[in-house]
């Protein structure tokens, strides 16, 4: 946001319809939808992301397009939270923090780019399905992805981006990520959630738009 290019990391913008998922847990974590790296992620956690988003939809404008066209949305929020804790990861392992002032200036330069606060929510709700009060975390993933690009010298290249890669499939593999079958399973590899796929890494320059979904 703040370099002249720089990578991140997103959850697909093309999210196919499907129902969401039923509040109950696997047998081996009973409600949780997720164990990474020995924590969990409660179904309530998804849930409730999703309710955050389901509620600004309802009051823009298209709501029944956002709707309609994030049908898989139970997913995709908990497909988000296990790429968090994986970008965590990598950063962390890389030696790579983030302070809360360097995601205050990168929501202000998103912002700017954007044409305002209300302006940049609307924008990623409809193209991204991220409720207002999702956008920090959001941002904080984003630039601890654009540090590690910057440390591990990974430009807008296919070399750079199997780097990332590299980076991101490392990270996944060793905080063991166990899924609720009821949301799909987890492909380290892959770096997917059952049959949920999303372009984990491509190119933003300054003034660039996100996808928009089903792009």
């Amino acid at each position: 946001m703040h370099r002249r290019r720089r990578t991140a990391l997103t959850l697909s913008a093309a999210l196919v319809s499907a129902p969401l998922l039923a509040a109950c847990g696997s047998q081996a974590h009973p409600g949780a939808a997720a164990v990474v790296g020995g924590e969990r992620i409660e179904v309530s956690t998804v849930q409730a992301q999703v309710r955050d988003v389901r509620e600004a939809q309802q009051d823009a404008e298209e709501s029944a397009r956002m709707i309609r066209d994030t049908g898989q949305l139970g997913r995709a929020k908990l497909y988000d939270l296990i790429v968090d804790r994986i970008v965590e990861k990598a950063a962390a392992d890389a030696g790579i923090t983030v302070s809360r002032k360097e995601v205050q200036d990168a929501r202000a330069e998103l912002a700017g780019q954007s044409g305002g606060q209300e302006q940049m929510a609307a924008l990623y709700l409809q193209q991204r399905g991220v409720a207002p009060d999702q956008l920090d975390d959001l941002v904080r993933r984003d630039v601890l992805v654009g540090k590690l690009a910057e440390k591990l010298g990974a430009g807008n290249t296919p070399e750079g981006q199997e780097a990332m890669n590299e980076a991101f499939t490392a990270a996944a593999r060793s905080l063991d990520i166990d899924v609720n079958p009821r949301f799909g399973a987890w492909d380290d590899g892959k770096l997917e959630l059952g049959a949920y796929k999303a372009p984990w890494i491509f190119q933003v320059s300054p003034g660039q738009e996100p996808e928009a979904a089903g792009a």
